[in-house]
């Protein structure tokens, strides 16, 4: 089984977010202005398609993302409670890193799309 790539720190993943969604915003709505509102061309088009399709995408993986590590992060908790206080006590002294876990793992498809879209898009000519 092939080893899983270390997900960059929530922090991080928001800082570089907060960078790359201004710059493909910018490019796009620039890109909208200058097209033609009743002949856009068929390389405009599938822009202003693919940008709707894979915030979707996107938004689905990490609300799925969000729901499955949250459920693990309950099971974890119900379980340290069963085991008893010593196990409890450890559980909710991680609980900053599984909430980082957590946050970092989720943003992480949105985060992923827009990097993609702002190097993209930085090299894409307007015209």
């Amino acid at each position: 089984m092939a080893a899983r790539k270390k997900t960059p720190s929530a922090t991080r993943q928001l800082a570089e977010l907060s960078i790359a969604a201004p710059n493909v915003i910018a490019h796009r709505v620039t890109r909208m202005a200058m097209a033609s509102p009743t002949h856009p061309s068929r390389r405009d088009q599938k822009e202003f398609i693919g940008m709707v399709q894979e915030k979707q995408v996107a938004f689905a993986k990490a609300w799925w993302t969000l729901s499955l590590e949250i459920s693990k992060a309950q099971q974890a908790f119900f379980w340290s409670m069963l085991r008893g206080p010593q196990a409890l006590t450890q559980q909710v002294t991680q609980m900053p890193q599984t909430l980082e876990r957590i946050t970092a793992r989720s943003v992480a498809p949105i985060h992923r799309k827009a990097v993609q879209n702002s190097r993209r898009l930085s090299k894409t000519p307007l015209r």
